[in-house]
């Protein structure tokens, strides 16, 4: 059995998960820091795309439940699903693995993405939130038509 942190780190990755399921907003950000280490795989000098505004990084807990309201307005909710294929826990910190599928609202395309997700946790709170995830893939579902901005 798990003591100290490494107990406190599964609770909170656990109940983050349960939360994110149900897909309440502000109930998931209860579970951040004031502070938080959001990061995404994104160049730190951009701050986000238009039809992607949701992959940026993050500081605050309110951040957190815009980011979760973001994601899920320019996404069809009933099409979604995200599987964890493995939870690593070490101390403080938890690594997610799996992938998530999504449908892109404005274009209507699905796409998947393999993602890992860095958590640490301390004192019942998110205080890092590193996600690595094919954005490729994310930004080829949103891109405009044929005769828009082609990606590779």
């Amino acid at each position: 059995m798990p003591t100290g942190h490494a107990r406190d780190t599964r609770a909170t990755v656990h109940e983050l998960l349960a939360r994110i399921d149900e897909g309440e907003p502000d109930r998931i950000a209860e579970l951040y820091a004031d502070d938080c280490d959001w990061r995404l795989d994104w160049p730190e000098d951009e701050h986000g795309r238009p039809d992607t505004p949701w992959i940026r990084h993050r500081a605050t807990r309110a951040d957190a439940a815009a980011h979760y309201r973001e994601l899920a307005a320019h996404h069809v909710p009933e099409k979604a699903a995200t599987t964890v294929e493995r939870i690593l826990f070490d101390g403080e910190d938890a690594v997610l693995l799996g992938v998530l599928r999504q449908t892109a609202a404005p274009t209507g395309r699905s796409y998947a993405a393999r993602f890992a997700l860095h958590l640490t946790v301390r004192d019942g709170l998110v205080v890092r939130h590193h996600v690595y995830e094919d954005s490729l893939a994310v930004a080829r579902a949103f891109a405009p038509p044929a005769g828009g901005i082609r990606l590779p």
